[in-house]
């Protein structure tokens, strides 16, 4: 009886021992597996990268596509600023002529009642007897003519006495044998001149000392 239990026991002792390397290999094959997805798992994540960006790498055909469509963009804009500059550049011209036609028109409109002024004296001219009271009309009216054209910018340029200078004046004439203090200065003016809005439209003409 003795000989039976020590082989019972013989016999489980075997069974626990062959339990325990298969559940030793279990555990081994189980780390191993892991350790082989772990290993794939890398690459698989290159493969997944590298077939998103094929995805996300355009064609050749989309990338045509694309600059074709940023060329037609390009072409209207381009058309856009020369229809744009070509209605500009018809408004200068129309403008510009309008202005050469009636530039004057301004000032044409100033001098009407200059215009009203002279008639009206010319008319009462051979009624009047009293020469005084024709030249004092008259004096009133270039006064008044030369107080509109002031007010259009238009100055006389100021010779007689003044030291001669190029700028303002023109000699016609020189006059020699005049005292020193006199030399190179207008002692007559002969026509005046003028000038607009600071600018010279004509030259004062005058005898210069010598």
């Amino acid at each position: 009886m003795t000989t039976d239990l020590n082989e019972e026991k013989n016999n489980n002792e075997a069974l626990d021992e062959a339990t325990d390397n298969k559940e030793q290999a279990n555990i081994n094959e189980n780390a191993a597996n892991t350790e082989s997805t772990e290993t794939e798992k890398p690459d698989e994540e290159k493969t997944n990268e590298a077939e998103t960006e094929e995805k996300k790498e355009p064609t050749v055909e989309e990338k045509l596509a694309e600059a074709e469509a940023t060329i037609a963009k390009l072409k209207e804009q381009a058309l856009y600023k020369q229809a744009e500059f070509d209605n500009f550049r018809k408004r200068s011209i129309s403008e510009k002529a309008e202005l050469i036609l009636n530039g004057g028109q301004k000032v044409i409109t100033t001098l009407l009642p200059i215009i009203d002024d002279l008639e009206r004296a010319q008319n009462n001219m051979d009624k009047m007897e009293d020469i005084a009271a024709v030249k004092e009309g008259v004096n009133l009216i270039v006064d008044k003519f030369l107080k509109l054209l002031a007010k259009e910018g238009l100055k006389k340029i100021d010779a007689v006495g003044k030291d001669f200078d190029t700028d303002y004046h023109e000699a016609i004439a020189l006059v020699p044998g005049l005292p020193e203090d006199q030399k190179n200065k207008v002692i007559d003016c002969v026509e005046c001149g003028y000038t607009l809005n600071d600018k010279v439209i004509r030259h004062s003409k005058v005898a210069v000392a010598q």
